[in-house]
């Protein structure tokens, strides 16, 4: 397994202020009137600057389309979502998005797909030094010449989370950048994210289904759910998860903690 260097080694690239995120009374409902399909109701929480906020639920509940009303990628039916008090209306960028799929072009370089996500005012040196400067902070300073078909999923996501830096974000929103990996590039990649976070500490909005990697990254998780007979899934519990970041995988707070979470999300023991 690669040893990935400590925070002090890695270059630090320069990020915006982290900004804060408050959602008041969101709900987005999907079909004609006459077949309304209510998927958020009611969502209110606030995420604060420089926190890691993870987004937990079943499948098909939201999780998603609640990132995506961050992003400013998808419209409201009711309620609002506010970025450092200015509300979101349309792509906002001050946000940055990486995907499950890394959605690299195919006929670029790792270091052609990274400057896509350059802010458009960039000089071509200052995009140059930045995106050497990111990818080193991921390690693939020595692939920057490859193209995606010639590396790894782990490395390619990695390249994906670099383009998603590269805008400087105050808000960071992982739609589960993790999930199509095997367990030891997943672990790998977990670590990995708790460096950049060090090194440029932005607000990130982390979307899970994995309840360990919740706990290892989160500083609180929230999970989505029914709750009552009304349709649509909203907020049915906040965790704030103990200890600091990097957290012992087997420590038995931890151990407590993960059960609770997955009879929440009715995953029981036999």
């Amino acid at each position: 397994m690669t040893v990935l260097a400590s925070p002090q080694s890695r270059s630090t690239v320069s990020a915006k202020q982290a900004l804060n995120v408050q959602f008041t009374g969101l709900g987005r409902s999907f079909g004609p009137a006459t077949d309304r399909r209510t998927v958020l109701r009611d969502i209110n929480f606030e995420v604060n600057a420089g926190e890691v906020l993870a987004i937990l639920g079943p499948s098909g509940c939201g999780k998603s389309t609640l990132l995506r009303a961050a992003a400013g990628l998808d419209s409201l039916n009711a309620g609002s979502v506010l970025i450092d008090g200015t509300e979101v209306h349309g792509i906002d960028e001050r946000c940055a998005v990486a995907f499950q799929e890394p959605r690299l072009l195919p006929w670029h370089t790792l270091q052609a797909n990274v400057a896509i996500g350059l802010p458009k005012a960039s000089s071509a040196s200052v995009g140059k030094a930045k995106v050497a400067e990111l990818l080193q902070l991921v390690e693939l300073d020595q692939f920057a010449k490859h193209r995606p078909r010639e590396v790894s999923g782990g490395m390619a996501q990695r390249a994906s989370l670099a383009r998603a830096l590269a805008r400087n974000p105050g808000v960071l929103l992982l739609d589960e950048p993790f999930g199509a990996l095997d367990a030891l590039t997943r672990i790998k990649m977990q670590d990995l994210l708790l460096d950049i976070h060090r090194a440029q500490p932005t607000t990130v909005l982390l979307v899970t289904h994995d309840v360990d990697e919740a706990l290892q990254l989160a500083d609180r998780i929230i999970i989505l759910g029914s709750d009552g007979d009304l349709p649509g899934a909203t907020i049915t519990e906040v965790l704030t998860v103990p200890g600091d970041r990097p957290r012992d995988r087997n420590a038995a707070e931890l151990g407590r903690m993960r059960s609770s979470l997955l009879a929440s999300l009715g995953v029981t023991g036999h």
